[in-house]
């Protein structure tokens, strides 16, 4: 083993970087970065025992290294990388999943080993043009796939969507029995042991780590699980924390025990899309991420590779169904769309979009024998001819949720009826103003009638308004992004609300029929707006069933300096 430690000579006690690299397996080595201070992770999970951002690399007679480290890192890993290997010579960069404290360093990789592959999903490979901005040459690949390195180092592919990113792969090398997961069965625990040497200590910080990343996922959790139930492991090296080795059998019981727990088929809503057929999978994605803000239960099911049984024992227990149309010379395909058809009941709500591939199975006629069993649509087809674009992403992600919301609609129901006369009618006596944020990025543009919105500093000049998760315009509000406050004035502002309160298909123009005009910072001004102000989004807090956004404000203006705000009374506290 050897430890590096981050050179400086001002290094704070609360700083502490360190690098160990060890040989797990043959011709296979661990470069583990080590965090051992970090308190936080994904800004809302607080750490007790730092953590370690984990790579590998693999050498037969080619070589790949097994994703890169934080960026934190980057002297201390790129110097240590340099050493073991000549990086002008490296074959492959596979990217587990892309998110930031893996693959932090690609673009430095890809900058000393420029003739190196990148290996990942197709979706790792979307997401890593967007973050590089630059050509490298690239290898897609999914379930099934393989790689030979030479020497016996063959390595397997599994496809593990959505733990807890959704380009997440497996990597298996034949040779050493080598698992390689990233975050899966992973922990945020740091300390000199390379595997996994005190299992009782690790268990509550493995435990805390599922619950937090794994457990929203439980179905998809048992999915992966399913497809290496057959393999012959004899170390699993994970991305964060100790690898893995002396006591697997007890991980991965674990993590079955945890997920079947977990994985309700309550609201359950299932997926189908053919990977390898035009625009499929972007389409999905998109419409689960609109799904995710409803809190339901999400499979997303590749028609490709899903057998007839597995697909009637999902199309029973869902509740919603979602369809991409597969190509029409698709045979298997086929197979899955009669199964699912046989299997579809009227009590279910389903939608169905193109993938766009140029022989789609023709969508009308699908949809009308759905019809005629009965089922609810619960968002209009969505037809794809070209490549998606920004709005068409939106587009989807909207129909998700309008999906969700019908799926969900019942607990929302129940939850206004469950008023208690004390509390909840207490809490209704808050009042608030009315106001209407408009934003817009890029192609795309939205607006929700708000509340819940107060100043919030003074310096610098802010405001807070509360946003409920499962509102389209959220994706609109993150940090950096920016948007209009329009206040709505007392006396004139039914109008408006009547036009913003109503239900807009997705991707329907929100603005169509009201006079606005566009702000400095590219959104919507209300032309009868009592007053305007331009902000900027600067953080996102968590509070349950709502982010609170946190804006400065840049510039304002109030068109009639005698009005008054419209205010909105509730009867109760438990909804709007």
């Amino acid at each position: 083993m050897v430890a590096l430690t981050h050179q400086g000579t001002h290094l704070r006690a609360l700083n502490r970087l360190t690098l160990q690299t060890n040989t797990i397996g043959e011709n296979t080595t661990a470069i583990r970065c080590l965090d051992w201070d970090r308190d936080r992770f994904d800004i809302e999970f607080g750490l007790r025992n730092g953590t370690t951002y984990n790579s590998f690399i693999i050498e037969g007679e080619k070589t790949a290294l097994v994703d890169t480290s934080h960026g934190k890192f980057r002297q201390l890993y790129l110097d240590c990388l340099k050493d073991l290997i000549d990086l002008s010579t490296l074959d492959y960069l596979i990217v587990s999943h892309t998110e930031p404290d893996h693959s932090g360093l690609v673009k430095d990789v890809l900058k000393l080993a420029p003739n190196v592959t990148v290996v990942g999903s197709k979706v790792a490979i979307q997401f890593l043009e967007n973050m590089v901005h630059q050509p490298f040459k690239s290898l897609i690949v999914k379930s099934g796939s393989s790689l030979d390195l030479g020497q016996g180092h063959e390595l397997q592919f599994i496809s593990a969507p959505n733990l807890h990113w959704p380009d997440t792969i497996f990597t298996y090398d034949q040779k050493t029995s080598i698992l390689y997961t990233c975050d899966v069965f992973g922990m945020h625990y740091c300390d000199d042991y390379i595997y996994d040497e005190e299992p009782d200590l690790l268990q509550a910080d493995f435990k805390y780590y599922y619950d937090c990343l794994m457990g929203p996922n439980a179905r998809s959790v048992l999915a992966a699980l399913k497809r290496i139930d057959k393999l012959e492991i004899d170390t699993i090296a994970t991305g964060h924390g100790p690898l893995l080795k002396h006591h697997i059998p007890q991980w991965i019981n674990d993590y079955e025990k945890w997920s079947k727990e977990q994985a309700k088929t309550d609201n359950l809503v299932v997926i189908f899309y053919d990977e390898d057929y035009g625009y499929g999978e972007e389409i999905a994605r998109h419409i689960a991420q609109g799904l995710q803000k409803t809190e339901v239960n999400i499979d997303l099911i590749d028609l490709s590779t899903t057998d007839p049984h597995e697909t009637r024992q999902l199309v029973y227990e869902a509740k919603g169904l979602v369809l991409g149309m597969p190509s029409q010379s698709d045979d298997h395909a086929q197979v899955i769309v009669n199964t699912i058809l046989a299997v579809a009941h009227p009590k279910q709500a389903i939608g169905l979009f193109e993938s766009g591939g140029g022989e789609d199975e023709p969508i009308y006629p699908l949809r009308n024998k759905l019809q005629e069993i009965g089922v609810t649509e619960g968002f209009p087809p969505i037809l794809v001819k070209t490549a998606p674009t920004p709005n068409t992403e939106k587009m989807a992600e909207e129909a998700g949720t309008d999906l969700g919301q019908w799926i969900t609609r019942d607990r929302s129901i129940k939850n206004i009826k469950n008023i208690d006369s004390g509390l909840e009618r207490a809490l209704g006596r808050i009042s608030n103003g009315l106001y209407l944020i408009t934003a817009n990025k890029g192609e795309i543009a939205g607006s929700m009638l708000a509340s819940w919105v107060i100043q919030a500093s003074l310096e610098p000049l802010g405001v807070a308004i509360a946003v409920s998760k499962d509102r389209a315009i959220e994706s609109l509000l993150h940090p950096g992004d920016r948007f209009v406050l329009n206040v709505l004035e007392e006396g004139n502002a039914q109008g408006l609300m009547k036009h913003f309160l109503k239900r807009f298909a997705p991707g329907a123009d929100r603005f169509a029929g009201v006079k606005t005009y566009p702000a400095q910072n590219g959104s919507q001004i209300l032309a009868n707006a009592l007053a305007y102000l331009e902000c900027e989004v600067i953080s996102r807090t968590d509070c349950g069933d709502h982010w609170m956004i946190y804006s400065t404000v840049q510039r304002g203006r109030v068109s009639n300096v005698d009005g008054l705000t419209a205010v909105h009374h509730r009867k109760v506290g438990t909804h709007y």
